[in-house]
């Protein structure tokens, strides 16, 4: 089985595709794969998300990239993230039960966190690799610090984060940024490019 860090190798952007329609999605996703600096997560909160993510992670089997499920918030919907393509889930806090049910599907999970405490109970369950949510409230303030007495974590700084704040999450040692709305804007993937190279 792959881990996070197997997906996320020199990929420092992953870029979340929310209620986007499934060609643009599929367009969407080929893009960012072009870039050869991320992966896509497509959210699944309702049934339409999950044939976007069927339709997304077809594309990434035919190109060899890799497609995750993400507010990925119970078990019921890892199963569905596994029958769809999934190859990783994310949710936006940390469940034991969803990280268990990730586990026993093959799926890496990054679990979300915004505290210690938090982030201390998902690192002794086993998970390295944490989604920082929701980002633009925490502050890159919050990564320089938490990595002091966690310097074995690597987070992926996720929530209000653009092409604009990128480069200063990095900066402050998160190991890659999710970017979700903005992933649309016209533009904005070269914009994050440039950011991220």
């Amino acid at each position: 089985m792959s881990t996070v860090a197997d997906i996320l190798a020199g990929r420092p952007l992953v870029a979340i595709l929310r209620g986007t329609e499934r060609a643009e999605a599929v367009r969407l996703a080929n893009a960012v794969w072009d870039t050869g600096l991320g992966v896509v997560e497509v959210t699944i909160q309702t049934p339409d998300a999950v044939e976007t993510l069927s339709a997304v992670a077809a594309a990434a089997r035919e190109r060899g990239e890799r497609c995750g499920a993400g507010t990925v918030v119970s078990a019921d919907q890892v199963r569905a993230a596994l029958d769809a393509g999934a190859t990783f889930t994310v949710a936006p806090g940390f469940d034991p039960a969803v990280a268990d049910a990730s586990r026993t599907a093959g799926l890496p999970h990054i679990p979300g966190v915004a505290t210690a405490t938090e982030a201390q109970r998902a690192l002794a369950a086993g998970h390295t690799w944490l989604k920082m949510f929701p980002a633009s409230t925490l502050g890159p303030r919050w990564l320089r610090e938490m990595r002091g007495p966690f310097p074995d974590l690597r987070f992926v700084a996720t929530g209000g984060i653009d092409a604009d704040s990128a480069a200063e999450y990095l900066a402050a040692g998160a190991a890659a940024v999710g970017v979700g709305s903005a992933i649309g804007r016209p533009g904005e993937l070269d914009r994050l490019v440039a950011a991220l190279s």
